[in-house]
């Protein structure tokens, strides 16, 4: 038994995720003027990403919760079409964009600071929003097995 449920480790997951980005789009920063605005960040398009995938798992938990027990056939269908595009999100969109952008983010970071988030941008952008902008990009996976 999960210390704090799946359906809550999610639920948090995503607040926190929409946190983020409003705190980020309320920033004023000289490049959200220019083409492309935030959209040409790819840290941001993964945080977009990463807060629509943890939507649609909350989606399918409380789908879950509501149609357990029902035996309506069409419900079930609909929930196993739900878990199928949670699934393919998870493997075609949010895994991989979200392991790259941390893995470039800090390699890259590591080598020269200034290539990928010059100094400048501290006066714009705090610390902790850095952070939670890349570190939190990881997908968080809460999996529960039963071993026999």
């Amino acid at each position: 038994m999960a210390l704090v449920p799946c359906q809550v480790l999610r639920v948090a997951i995503l607040l926190s995720y929409c946190s983020i980005l409003c705190n980020y789009k309320a920033i004023e920063m000289p490049s959200h003027q220019t083409y492309g605005g935030s959209w040409k960040f790819l840290t941001f398009i993964d945080l977009v990403i990463q807060a629509v995938f943890f939507g649609i798992c909350v989606l399918t938990d409380l789908s879950s919760l509501l149609t357990r027990g029902s035996g309506n056939q069409e419900q079930e269908r609909q929930l196993r079409k739900l878990i199928s595009l949670r699934d393919w999100m998870l493997a075609v969109l949010a895994f991989p964009v979200g392991v790259f952008v941390v893995a470039v983010f800090w390699i890259i970071y590591a080598y020269d600071r200034e290539m990928i988030y010059p100094k400048l941008l501290d006066n714009f952008i705090p610390g902790w929003l850095n952070h939670g902008m890349v570190r939190c990009c990881m997908v968080i996976l809460h999996e529960e097995s039963m071993i026999l």
